[in-house]
């Protein structure tokens, strides 16, 4: 198990990370989703040994790794701009770990056409890597990653440089080759939908700090904050104010909720759509009614994604008209 214990890091007099703490267990893979900036790539430095923590520890099976180069952690890196050697061909490239360790000749090329198979590329043993196209390079590189047999593998932004279809083929992908080798994994990236497809564990980063960490169901059920939702696209997040006891007040109405607030505190609240009767939701919730002016209306896949004067975006089967004013039940929740 890697452990990350009240990690932090500045620069120039900068916080960078703010004591960050986390647990990869085998073959479980957490995924750092955030913004540039927030500090994901930092953590993935210091875990490799490429950086170092001003305080905190990194910890392999409870053995301080302070004292290991990067060399010796036996940790594998896939990034985004491939790292491949160009002057190298497919096969060696693959190898390339393995004759670092002094592995034997049979070994090395039972292991490489192992991997080749994995990662769908048979038969390319003997091509330039730079005859390939992204998708075919990023699969050598985690072949690369793979074949030493790491104790962990670090991807940080690995689907950054490819278009939607190859992205979405390689990324259900790797997820498989996580599930059936069992690696422990940490996926750095700022696209939401990589992370719930290939996480097991979400950990949200804000200005180098974890504000979230959670299963994807969990989280997308439950943001937790205005900064979360925001960044997952879970609904819609509105201001509103306390008036009255349990009662809040927004441009889309007052809604009863069950929360401990002042009165004249300002808030935010999440308002989702709802297609369970009104009354009582989740715990915290409320399902309402509310309406809506429609501003525009778009044409998404199978639905319409309608949005309505205030901000509020929700989705219909048939489209509305500009102009005109819909009901619509959703489910408004009190955001920490």
């Amino acid at each position: 198990m890697l452990e990350l214990r009240n990690v932090v890091k500045s620069y120039e007099d900068k916080p960078l990370l703010t004591d960050i703490s986390f647990t990869v267990s085998q073959g479980e893979t957490i995924c750092l989703l955030g913004a540039s900036g927030s500090g994901k790539s930092t953590i993935l430095r210091i875990i490799a040994g490429l950086d170092f923590p001003e305080r905190g520890a990194i910890l392999l099976n409870n053995i301080d790794l302070a004292g290991t180069p990067p060399h010796l952690r036996d940790f594998g890196l896939v990034f985004q701009d491939y790292g491949l050697f160009p002057h190298l061909n497919v096969f060696d490239n693959i190898a390339f770990g393995l004759k670092m360790r002094n592995a034997s000749v049979d070994e090395i090329k039972q292991r490489v056409t192992a991997l080749l198979e994995q990662v769908n590329l048979s038969g390319f043993d003997s091509r330039r890597v730079t005859d390939l196209s992204g998708g075919e390079q990023q699969r050598v590189a985690l072949a690369r990653a793979l074949a030493p047999s790491p104790r962990l593998l670090m991807f940080d932004e690995p689907l950054g440089a490819l278009d939607r279809s190859l992205k979405e083929d390689l990324l259900n992908e790797i997820r498989n080759i996580l599930r059936q080798t069992k690696i422990p994994a940490i996926y750095v990236t700022h696209d939401q939908e990589e992370a719930f497809t290939i996480a097991d564990r979400i950990l949200v980063l804000h200005e180098g700090t974890i504000i979230r960490d959670g299963t994807p169901s969990d989280i997308w059920k439950d943001p937790q904050s205005a900064f979360v939702a925001k960044l997952l696209g879970i609904g819609n997040v509105v201001d509103g104010e306390v008036v009255a006891e349990n009662k809040i007040k927004t441009d889309f109405g007052t809604f009863n909720l069950n929360f401990s607030k002042n009165i004249g505190e300002k808030v935010q609240l999440l308002i989702t759509e709802s297609p369970s009767p009104l009354g009582e939701g989740r715990r915290g919730e409320v399902r309402e009614q509310i309406q809506l002016t429609v501003e525009d209306v778009l044409f998404k896949q199978d639905q319409f994604q309608v949005k309505g004067r205030g901000g509020i975006t929700i989705h219909m089967k048939e489209a509305p008209r500009i102009g005109e004013v819909i009901t619509v039940q959703v489910q408004v929740k009190c955001l920490s």
